[in-house]
């Protein structure tokens, strides 16, 4: 267990949304997920993937509604929805007070953190569950189907819950780049181990890393104090989902010209960083340089 079982969640804003199955035209199995691994694991636009998806079928979708049964930590131990949605309720705590403090910047939680089965229409475009998780700056919502997270250990990660929250952490550090202004720097048409996309990515590893450092603090936190092995878990993770681990695991070189999220040993250390520091001026990967 990560959280506390009495821990109240239930003021989480998590939603269902999507619907219908059939989603997005795939071809190639397997093949396919590790392609959409290495553009949106942890991060990636689905409006950009028409070209490895093909277009989505079209389909009704199901009203978002809010997400039921998760009002306590218990919940959130026992769900993988209730943890998306307890980590989501952790996350805008500690962002809310971060962010003025450590960048002048108000914070704004996202409307919604939307978990969905199948398939789903966001502001981005269609997604499935083969999209992974992902943040899109045009409705400023976070999307998650949880199936993903039994796809973590075929990177080689580990499927456990700080692990999982990771990834949610991670997809909030998006949002907190879009308030910043700078996720707009990111092109992912443009990779490589010095581009801006990676620099993006391995910022927000690190942002993650800064709700896990504070997430645990005092005497209202939602999380239980977090172990050594937790932290291992998490940092299996990311190193899982660098852009050479999975090259490797789908067959191929290792090519850095093609990287958009770092290695495994950057996504790594840049959640480590953040964990150990718990400041955004150690999450500095754009060299902004003003924060406080």
């Amino acid at each position: 267990m990560t959280f506390r079982n009495d821990a109240d969640i239930s003021g989480h804003s998590a939603s269902t949304g999507g619907g219908g199955r059939g989603g997005m035209i795939a071809g190639g199995g397997i093949g396919s997920l590790v392609l959409v691994g290495i553009f949106l694991l942890l991060g990636g636009n689905p409006a950009d993937i028409g070209s490895i998806l093909g277009s989505p079928q079209q389909q009704e979708q199901q009203p978002a509604q809010q997400l039921e049964g998760c009002n306590t930590g218990a919940d959130a131990n026992n769900r993988a929805e209730c943890r998306v949605a307890a980590t989501q309720l952790s996350v805008d705590r500690i962002w809310s007070k971060v962010l003025p403090e450590q960048a002048g910047i108000e914070y704004r939680a996202p409307e919604h953190v939307v978990v969905f089965k199948d398939t789903t229409l966001s502001g981005c475009g269609m997604a499935s569950a083969k999209t992974g998780p992902f943040y899109c700056p045009g409705d400023q919502k976070a999307y998650f189907d949880v199936s993903f997270f039994d796809m973590l250990e075929k990177f080689g990660g580990k499927n456990a819950p700080l692990a999982q929250e990771y990834i949610v952490a991670h997809e909030y550090g998006h949002h907190i780049q879009n308030l910043e202004g700078t996720l707009g720097l990111s092109n992912y048409n443009d990779p490589g181990q010095d581009s801006n996309a990676v620099k993006i990515e391995l910022q927000a590893d690190c942002y993650a890393g800064i709700w896990a450092h504070h997430a645990d603090d005092g005497a209202d936190a939602l999380i239980e104090p977090i172990t050594d092995q937790q932290v291992q878990d998490a940092m299996n993770t990311a190193r899982a989902v660098g852009d050479d681990n999975i090259q490797k695991r789908s067959g191929g070189e290792v090519r850095p010209d093609l990287w958009t999220h770092g290695s495994s040993e950057q996504r790594m250390n840049a959640f480590l960083t953040g964990y150990r520091e718990g400041t955004m001026k150690s999450c500095d990967t754009l060299g902004k340089k003003q924060y406080r």
